[in-house]
């Protein structure tokens, strides 16, 4: 859904604020047939249509949050791809300044402010969640049936669940906070443990599994569902080694017949591939020509080709490195829908949009998963593309993590339902290519059949915010090779699979927060 809420410090101002935005904007995505969650006068409140929930003025505005800077932009670039081997910083050396650059090289301190905004920022919503808990628990003025308290619940449980997942992966121990305190505050409740932070995101998300619907009207476009729930939580089970719910959690979402591989991967991450049958959870965004930004996320801005004049596209961040480069087997068509190359002399390469680069950008590669369509930008009168979704679960991820979840399990039903998803995966991928292009793997040993499928995860999903939590979770001997190879020798598995706890946190706390290892 194109849910747009106008960001406010104050709750009583939600509802006006989001009437307004309704009523401004439209919220209209550029060049889709039909408008996307656009509501008028005549459908606003919320009491005429399948979908539509009295308690819409809270959840909307926790959907809201997912578009903020501190959620799902600047620190998030950094902590979940920008660290990892299959990506540099990009820019210029010094661009971003201690906080991105510490992050980057680990030699981040507890004073980081990427770090404390992580923080802030998914506190923020999981605050936002616990206020529909407390609207559909306590606000007696709403009139609403079980049913619609049921779904806002619902919803309410994944935003908070999928936040305590960031989170509990970002910090490893941080406070669980269940009831709404007012604001985003988590200074004055003790740490927990990662494992009792994974017990309160598997419920949280199992109920939002049994609970949200499987799939809504079209004018809630991009609204949490049956399938999102169980896809993340088939990720929560596979960081935790979980093997079997995690299969299991997985298949669901292979089973439900909304999902397949059908749009090709060079479509998937264009503007007419967003909300395909590939998105299981995407945040959703838009832009006008009379609202270029607001109602959008600066994703894509950071990763936009960094030039002037048409190639003023954003900040450069976020480059496909040679590593990852180097990683790609022979025609891989996906290669090229992810390395944006620029040009250099007699080496003038093409985007996929038929533009020439120009000679002289600051790096030789970007993300071209983030490269937008110029007729688009043409008609926003804007180049940095706010109006970009940013794809947090796409159905391929699932696929292999039921592959990956599969092989774990063992056995020879489990090694061929293994290696039939594996390959699902790669027959998309190689629609078109020379023939020949990525075999299918036929491999039944457990342990080259697990290094297939973690080559594929990293091929399949690269520049998408799972590499390094990805490294992390395959230990130490993994993750260390692969910082090793990528030039990142500070890196220490022990210290660096968590960030610092940030020290304004703890200052706040008045020593209720205590700091992560090694960062004393």
């Amino acid at each position: 859904m194109k849910i747009f809420v106008k960001k406010t410090r104050n709750f009583s101002l939600v509802v006006g604020a989001f009437t307004l935005a309704i009523i401004g904007s439209g919220c209209k995505k550029f060049l889709d047939t039909q408008k996307q969650g656009t509501y008028s006068t005549e459908t606003y409140p919320f009491s005429t249509g399948v979908g539509d929930n009295p308690y819409d003025q809270y959840i909307f505005s926790a959907y809201n949050e997912l578009r903020s800077y501190n959620v799902h932009v600047d620190g998030f670039l950094v902590a979940t791809s920008i660290r990892s081997d299959d990506a540099d910083k990009g820019s210029t050396p010094t661009d971003g300044g201690a906080d991105v650059i510490g992050m980057d090289n680990f030699t981040i301190v507890p004073t980081n402010g990427r770090a404390n905004a992580l923080w802030t920022g998914y506190f923020s919503l999981i605050s936002k969640a616990n206020l529909i808990l407390d609207q559909v628990e306590n606000n007696k003025e709403i009139i609403a049936t079980d049913a619609a308290k049921i779904q806002a619940q619902a919803e309410a449980r994944f935003m908070r669940g999928y936040a305590y997942f960031m989170l509990v992966r970002f910090f490893g121990r941080v406070p669980i906070v269940e009831k709404f305190t007012g604001g985003p505050a988590s200074t004055n409740t003790p740490q927990s443990t990662p494992a009792q932070v994974y017990t309160f995101i598997e419920a949280d998300l199992q109920f939002a599994a049994a609970n949200l619907p499987v799939s809504w009207p079209s004018k809630f476009v991009g609204r949490l569902t049956k399938g999102a729930a169980n896809g993340i939580l088939a990720k929560v089970y596979l960081t935790q080694q979980k093997w079997a719910p995690a299969m299991a959690a997985a298949n669901m979402v292979m089973t439900s017949g909304q999902y397949d591989l059908s749009v090709s991967y060079d479509v998937v991450f264009r503007e007419t591939g967003e909300n395909s049958k590939e998105s299981v959870f995407e945040v959703q965004a838009t832009a006008s020509a009379q609202v270029q930004t607001a109602n959008g996320i600066q994703t894509t801005s950071h990763q936009g080709i960094r030039g002037s004049g048409i190639w003023n596209l954003g900040w450069g961040w976020n480059t496909p490195s040679t590593m990852l480069e180097a990683a790609y087997e022979p025609n891989d068509p996906r290669k090229a829908r992810t390395i944006l190359y620029t040009s250099t002399a007699g080496d003038i390469r093409q985007t996929i949009y038929g533009e020439t680069l120009p000679v002289g950008l600051p790096n030789p590669r970007y993300n071209n998963k983030a490269y937008t369509n110029p007729a688009i930008r043409a008609s926003v009168g804007h180049n940095f593309g706010y109006w970009m979704n940013v794809r947090i679960l796409r159905y391929a991820d699932v696929v292999l993590m039921y592959a990956e979840a599969a092989n774990e399990v063992g056995g020879a039903a489990n090694t061929t339902a293994a290696l039939a998803a594996l390959n699902s995966v790669r027959e998309r991928a190689r629609r078109g290519a020379p023939t020949g292009t990525l075999p299918n793997v036929t491999v039944t040993d457990q342990t080259l059949l697990r290094n297939a499928i973690q080559h594929e995860r990293r091929i399949e999903l690269a520049m998408e915010y799972d590499r390094f939590f990805d490294l992390i979770r395959w230990g130490s001997t993994v993750a260390g090779a692969a910082m090793t190879a990528a030039g990142k020798t500070a890196f220490n598995y022990d210290r660096d699979k968590y960030l610092p706890i940030p020290q304004a946190q703890i200052d706040l706390s008045k020593g209720v927060l205590t700091q992560n290892f090694g960062y004393n």
